[in-house]
């Protein structure tokens, strides 16, 4: 025998329970493996209980002693046991009989600690705790005479709730402050959990005997409003059946009979049910939509001018052209009532048929007709305040309503009734809150509407923008008709490229190009300086920014299509006068051109064309972004090739796939033509790199072809382009140059950066006219066909014939 183990018992496994010390039990002996285990131990002899999971014997046992035999009811022999002492189970040895013999080692239980007795009260608690949640009151009395910790760790034995793995856990930890923390976690598991459902339990009760009093309340409360006989006051079925007679010339009847039916499925369906809540608010939301209200049109042109010139400076052609759309609606809804006037009701072709006739016929009309300005332009050029005005100048009410961003087709037609939490989209909403069906809708950002798996709220906006459509415009959640053939809708971009084809085909694009430099003061000292001088908390006679200071301003300080910029500097220059005057100091502060460096620091633009193209390679173009247009260099540099090295073209800057084709195109023609442009023999045989700084910027388009053949033949022939000269166009390799796009918004860039000579296409001499006069005469126009009258324009000044005066242009 081992030094270690100090007894030798039969084995009695125990395959659905654990048998802790102290713990007295009858055990059924139902297997030969039991039987043999008891007769090898005898009528007083001592076993050891060893747990058996899966196969796997535990680690600790416990000695039990016999205490008496006997033979159960179904004629099962059995033993009566008293368990003493747990065993550290070892090797197993043979011995008599049949039965399993294993040495044990006797763990004798060590004096507990003080952390052990604490904890020990702690679980007492806890237990007396878990007993008062499952009504254990003989636990409560058993652990009224525990008190040793080893002891309480052990009768969780007794815990029915407790898994045979803990059990075995449990049987297995010999130390008593380690088995009693484990028991403590444990009861506190089951606190929690106990607690946790008796809560719900509760809840749930008092919901329902809430539910049951609140019900039983309002059928005696309805009981006595009937008895009283003023319950039809209260009652939201006849409230509603009110709101209706009141709208009755208003609503169209396929909308009273709808709403009437709801209020019917209302009356049936009672206060408790879950579609009551849903039909009151479908029938809120159809009974706040302003039927029959419209707010009378105020068409005098020369008010709508004043109103518009008022507002904003400039602008003439939006001008012009708003005024011409309101023209057109006077006129047509003058002859359209004088043609319904006219009609009599025995005039119709067929009076059983209210759609045929005269009047039916200028309904038809009216109704095919409309035309959905589009206003596009730079950010800060006043397309959203042009919406107000508009409002304004027709009496109007104004609403606006922002897409930019929206994914959700449900945004513009609303959401399925089905659905929790459904809503109308929010061109139902607008209306209701301008409070009139004819208000004007400004649809802000229309070329930021996006399109995922959730819908494409570009497409439901085609029935909302189509004249011919959206007299029948249906939202899903109403699922009515509601016409919006009276609804002025405004629509603003920023570009046209983002807007699907089919959408902007609805709409008449009006473009906002920008402001010139001498527009931007005037705007500022008539309208953003006051704005700035009242939101600073100023008063006009406290400070003055001077015109020159305006014009350093908008020089030095911002290159922007529109003012946006420009009122932000304003509000810098203001806040530090209104430091000034908060301190106390009250004479008048007059702000300067020379003021500006300290107020704004250094100048944020600085003229830099004359610098970038001092040397030969670089030129300078013109391109139009989202914010307006811009001037874009162009540089070139040329590496000479190794001995087995080929002549190749490098293109970086962030391009896109045309531009790449514009710079290699750039690069064949002025190789295949170069004894004309001046080229020496061999310079164009070598590694070229063209390069678009500003390279975090993604730019593409064609209209930097003549800007890159101008750059490589400077280059080549080391001629720097003149620094007042920009130039854009398209080049094709016979050295055509096309037309390009964007022609006012890169003449105002050019203009913004100094420049004084614009070279553009001979098809875009037209596009001159959209120019302001001011800068026709600030600037001298080269119009070429071919790219060799570019260059020369370019490089030396020649091709004088080129240029275009003014007044031609």
């Amino acid at each position: 025998m081992s030094d270690v183990f100090t007894l030798t018992l039969p084995v009695l496994p125990l395959t659905t329970g654990v048998v802790l010390p102290q713990m007295v039990l009858t055990v059924a002996l139902e297997t030969d493996e039991a039987r043999a285990a008891a007769n090898a131990a005898g009528e007083d002899g001592h076993l050891l209980l060893v747990p058996r999971i899966d196969g796997r014997y535990a680690s600790v046992g416990v000695v039990a002693r016999i205490e008496s035999t006997g033979v159960l009811p179904n004629e099962t022999p059995a033993l009566v046991i008293r368990a003493v002492q747990r065993a550290r189970v070892g090797t197993g040895v043979i011995g008599a009989g049949e039965a399993l013999w294993l040495q044990a080692e006797p763990v004798a239980e060590a004096e507990p600690t003080e952390e052990a007795r604490q904890l020990a009260t702690e679980l007492k608690a806890t237990l007396r705790a878990v007993a008062d949640h499952i009504g254990g009151r003989r636990l409560v009395e058993l652990l009224r005479g525990i008190d040793d910790p080893a002891t309480l760790a052990d009768t969780a034995g007794w815990w029915p709730d407790l898994s045979i793995e803990r059990k075995v856990e449990l049987l297995e930890t010999v130390d008593v402050t380690e088995r009693v923390a484990r028991v403590l976690a444990w009861a506190k598991e089951s606190l929690a959990e106990l607690e946790l459902t008796e809560r719900i339990r509760t809840d749930v009760s008092d919901g329902m005997e809430k539910t049951q009093r609140e019900y039983l309340l309002r059928q005696q409360l309805a009981a006595i409003r009937k008895e009283l006989g003023d319950g039809d006051e209260d009652d939201a079925a006849a409230t509603y059946r009110t709101r209706v007679a009141e709208l009755a010339e208003a609503l169209p009847e396929e909308v009273r009979a709808s709403v009437e039916r709801e209020i019917d499925r209302l009356e049936r369906a009672g206060p408790q049910s879950m579609e009551h809540g849903w039909i009151r608010t479908w029938l809120d939301t159809v009974l706040d939509l302003p039927w029959g209200r419209h707010s009378p049109d105020h068409l005098n042109l020369i008010g709508a001018r004043e109103v518009l010139d008022a507002d904003h400076h400039g602008l003439d052609e939006v001008k012009e052209r708003i005024v011409e759309f309101l023209a057109v609606r006077k006129l047509r809804a003058d002859r359209a009532r004088d043609a319904t006037e006219l009609t009599a009701p025995d005039a119709r072709t067929d009076p059983s048929r209210p759609g045929d006739g005269p009047a039916a016929s200028v309904l038809a009309e009216r109704r095919a007709y409309g035309a959905i300005i589009a206003l596009v332009g730079p950010p800060g050029v006043g397309k959203t305040s042009l919406g107000e005005s508009v409002a304004r100048a027709l009496g109007r009410s104004f609403v606006r309503v922002a897409l930019g961003g929206i994914r959700d087709e449900a945004e513009i037609r609303g959401h399925r009734r089905t659905y929790v939490g459904a809503q109308p989209g929010r061109i139902v909403r607008a209306i209701t809150e301008a409070g009139t069906l004819n208000p004007v809708v400004l649809l802000d950002e229309v070329d930021k509407v996006g399109a995922d798996w959730r819908g494409d709220p570009s497409s439901a906006l085609l029935e909302v923008l189509d004249p011919a459509q959206n007299h029948t415009f249906r939202d899903h959640y109403l699922e009515l008709d509601l016409d919006l053939s009276d609804v002025l809708f405004i629509a603003t971009a920023n570009l046209l490229d983002t807007i699907p084809g089919p959408l902007l085909d609805r709409m008449e694009v009006v473009r906002l190009e920008g402001y010139t430099e001498d527009e931007k003061v005037a705007i500022a000292r008539d309208h953003l300086v006051g704005r700035q001088i009242e939101r600073n908390g100023l008063r006009p006679d406290e400070v003055t920014i001077t015109d020159a200071a305006l014009h350093r301003i908008v020089s030095h300080h911002t290159r922007e299509a529109g003012v946006r910029g420009l009122e932000r500097l304003i509000g810098k220059v203001l806040r530090k006068a209104a430091v000034r005057v908060a301190r106390g100091d009250t004479q008048r502060l007059v702000v300067d051109a020379d003021d500006l460096y300290e107020l704004l620091g250094r100048p944020t633009f600085p003229p830099e064309v004359p610098s970038r193209t001092e040397v030969p390679g670089v030129a300078t173009g013109l391109a139009v972004t989202g914010a307006g247009g811009d001037v874009l260099f162009v540089e070139t540099t040329a590496m000479t090739l190794g001995e087995a090295g080929e002549p190749s073209l490098i293109v970086t800057g962030q391009l896109g796939d045309v531009m790449k084709e514009s710079a290699e195109i750039a690069l064949s023609y002025v190789r295949s033509h170069r004894e004309e442009l001046g080229v020496p023999a061999g310079a164009e045989h070598r590694r070229f790199h063209v390069h678009f700084p500003a390279g975090a910027v993604p730019k593409d388009g064609p209209s930097a072809g003549i800007t890159m053949t101008t750059a490589l033949v400077s280059l080549l022939t080391g001629k720097p382009v003149r620094s007042t000269v920009a130039m854009t166009g398209e080049v094709t390799l016979q050295g055509r140059v096309l037309p390009i796009g964007g022609v006012k918004q890169k003449v105002l860039a050019a203009h913004r950066a100094g420049l004084t000579e614009v070279i553009l296409p001979a098809a875009n001499g037209p596009d001159l006219d959209d120019v302001p006069q001011a800068l026709r005469d600030e600037l001298t126009f080269h119009l070429v066909d071919d790219v060799r009258g570019a260059v020369a324009i370019a490089l030396d000044g020649a091709a004088e014939q080129a240029e275009v005066e003014p007044e031609a242009a």
